[in-house]
């Protein structure tokens, strides 16, 4: 790992999870973690889904946000800030930033999900629509950090962020201490790599499962080669799962803590969706839903054990909603 993500990676520890979880109770709740009968005899196992998609902007990144946006820089008090992001770190990012009066700037690519747009200037960020995808939205970030002075949040690297996100760890085991398996989407790895933080250091032998589209296998491939991969730029119906890489500290905190990585289909992914909704009553994004098609998909591994599926948002528009409801 290079020297600067060697010298953040030594703020991404327990000590600052708890100081997290004082500050974000301030302005967000504890989400509920509740087992679903129909669900648990489906599928032979306790089956509990942490309702992730409850926060504020519905998602765990607002975690995160509000760590970072409590303890900010002094630069980003007097200069504000620029995020890159197709939905979900860019709408908590600008919640959090207009409860603390800071100036927030939100990077998309062109043609990013109206829907989208709109609730980030709802919530008062300037939005900026550059670059045919994430990567490029995420360099003209730099640009603008380095020509217009605000600071740049990189979503993935930011130990603030990561320690905020680990809050949902110290939830679920607090809530269920005998959980055995904790399933979790990955995009860029944020969240996915709070969890294993909090099951290294809690409970080691908690199996952690990763979930990746098949089209944007980026950590996995990452981690059956030992080292960071860039895949192809492709098109996935979970928005929130296309990665093209893992970030820097979360893959190394991965490496060493995550026991599978389950790749979905689309189909799988959208069918998601539908469980999500028959199962749990709630309209869950595609990649918020990837866990539940993960346990479908792998359910004769967990039966008997307490599993833990994390929805992980419900930013969806309503033209995919229709489309998949549609079949």
């Amino acid at each position: 790992m290079e020297p600067y993500y060697s010298d953040q990676a030594r703020y991404v520890n327990m000590l600052e999870v708890f100081r997290a979880r004082s500050v974000i109770y301030r302005d967000i709740q504890r989400t509920l973690l509740h087992e679903y009968s129909r669900l648990s005899e489906e599928l032979g196992a306790r089956v509990f889904v942490k309702h992730e998609n409850h926060l504020p902007t519905h998602s765990f990144k607002v975690r995160g946000a509000v760590n970072f946006m409590a303890r900010a820089p002094r630069e980003v008090l007097e200069n504000g800030i620029v995020v890159a992001t197709r939905g979900n770190h860019g709408l908590a990012v600008a919640w959090a930033a207009q409860k603390r009066g800071i100036l927030c700037n939100v990077v998309v690519p062109e043609g990013n999900d109206p829907e989208v747009n709109d609730l980030i200037r709802a919530y008062g960020a300037q939005l900026i629509e550059h670059g045919a995808d994430f990567y490029e939205a995420q360099d003209y970030c730099e640009e603008l950090a380095e020509n217009a002075g605000y600071y740049y949040l990189r979503q993935g690297n930011e130990p603030l962020l990561l320690t905020g996100i680990a809050t949902m760890g110290l939830e679920i085991f607090e809530d269920l201490p005998e959980v055995d398996t904790i399933i979790m989407p990955i995009g860029g790895g944020t969240g996915c790599a709070a969890l294993g933080l909090v099951i290294k250091h809690i409970n080691p032998d908690v199996e952690l499962i990763g979930v990746q589209a098949e089209k944007m296998p980026a950590f996995y491939e990452s981690w059956k080669k030992g080292k960071r991969v860039t895949v192809p730029r492709s098109d996935t119906v979970a928005a929130g799962l296309a990665a093209r890489s893992v970030f820097e500290l979360p893959f190394t905190i991965l490496r060493d803590t995550i026991r599978d990585v389950v790749l979905l289909s689309e189909r799988e992914l959208m069918d998601g969706v539908r469980l999500a909704l028959r199962y749990t009553q709630n309209l869950a994004e595609v990649a918020g839903a990837a866990s539940l098609a993960c346990a479908f998909k792998i359910r004769n591994r967990l039966k008997g054990k307490k599993v833990v599926l994390v929805m992980t948002g419900s930013n969806i528009s309503s033209q995919l909603v229709a489309r998949i409801l549609a079949g």
